[in-house]
């Protein structure tokens, strides 16, 4: 059990109308990390677990999925109380609430992640509620809290080997008020949306909040609406591989999330030829376009395996518990992503 805060935030006074970027940098992969321990096919053997269930509205338990399986993480500083502490965490917007681990947590799983020290916060109040949430590979105990939290134009380099401290999640309101839905009613930004970038080095992705940024992408946004709110979900018209539609015929939910590294979707392994998880020369994968809207985004080879010693894997993953398909890191990477809530739509073009 891994004890946990989660924030409503207050902000701290700053310039209104606001264009905020933050740095985001790339962490190690869980398989990189495996693979130099000879772990990899050990967890691939005995870890099988579902990420759609991130996204499970059960109305019983959350259910947050919180292991990178396999990819990489996006990692971002933020401030947290009055003095400030500092945290490193994912921004996802798969995910609604702002949470980091307690400084009362002795889990083993809290050891290695800053926590908040809130008895040395000016700004904090207990709201008197508590919340469990049931993950893929465990369960936490957390409270509400309330406190300032800066969001600020980052230089500081984030050591690409650490893990997270916790998530800024930008989902849309539900049950409490998002981070950004706060700034956004206090008007801290200069548009309502924000916009990712990710990029395949270390160094360079980037978070926006209040702006697009014509520097990271070449061509014309094409937007999609956000038919239901929460974790903006649109449809998928079809997925073609070689001039074939292989899923979605019809139209299937898909959502685009940061928050998660992989792609899921039913039956997509096997629709490029993958099994067991290690696969043929990249070369031999075939090109994946994906039908949204009208438009077909293209993914080749190069963005969805990788190849590392001696391994070729895929960043798919197929998932037949559920027909809704996630695009994550895998599919932000080569197209650059704009959250616009003023006009609830997603804005997608090619990342440069």
């Amino acid at each position: 059990m891994r004890g946990l805060v989660v924030f409503l935030a207050v902000f701290a006074p700053s310039e209104v109308n606001a264009i905020i970027r933050v740095s985001l940098h790339k962490g190690k992969s869980l398989s990189r990390a495996l693979k130099e321990r000879r772990l990899l096919e050990d967890f691939l053997r005995n870890h099988h677990y579902a990420v759609s269930r991130k996204h499970s509205i059960s109305g019983v338990v959350a259910s947050e999925s919180l292991t990178n399986y396999l990819d990489c993480q996006y990692f971002g500083k933020i401030y947290i109380r009055t003095p400030p502490q500092k945290f490193t965490v994912v921004s996802d917007t798969g995910s609604l609430d702002l949470w980091v681990s307690f400084v009362y947590c002795n889990s083993d799983a809290c050891q290695n992640h800053q926590r908040s020290d809130l008895s040395k916060s000016s700004t904090f109040q207990n709201m008197g509620k508590s919340l469990s949430i049931q993950c893929g590979t465990g369960s936490m105990q957390a409270c509400w809290a309330m406190t300032t939290v800066t969001i600020s134009e980052v230089s500081n380099i984030v050591d690409p080997h650490q893990t997270f401290d916790g998530i800024l999640g930008l989902a849309y309101p539900s049950l409490s008020v998002p981070v950004f839905d706060n700034m956004m009613q206090r008007h801290l930004v200069a548009q309502d949306l924000f916009s990712v970038y990710m990029s395949r080095n270390d160094q360079g992705s980037m978070l926006t909040l209040g702006a697009i940024d014509l520097s990271y992408y070449a061509g014309s946004l094409h937007w999609i609406p956000v038919t239901v709110q929460e974790y903006r979900p649109f449809t998928v018209d079809s997925v073609i591989i070689d001039g074939v539609v292989v899923a979605c015929d019809g139209g299937y939910w898909a959502i685009l999330d940061t928050g998660t590294s992989l792609l899921v979707g039913p039956g997509i392994q096997q629709a490029i030829g993958a099994t067991a998880g290690q696969y043929n020369e990249a070369s031999s994968m075939p090109t994946v376009a994906f039908e949204i809207h009208g438009k077909k985004y293209p993914l080749p080879p190069s963005a969805y395996t990788s190849q590392d010693q001696g391994f070729c894997t895929s960043s798919f993953q197929g998932d037949y518990s559920s027909q809704q398909w996630i695009l994550g890191d895998v599919f932000i990477r080569e197209y650059y992503s704009v959250f616009d809530r003023a006009n609830n739509r997603v804005g997608l073009v090619k990342a440069v």
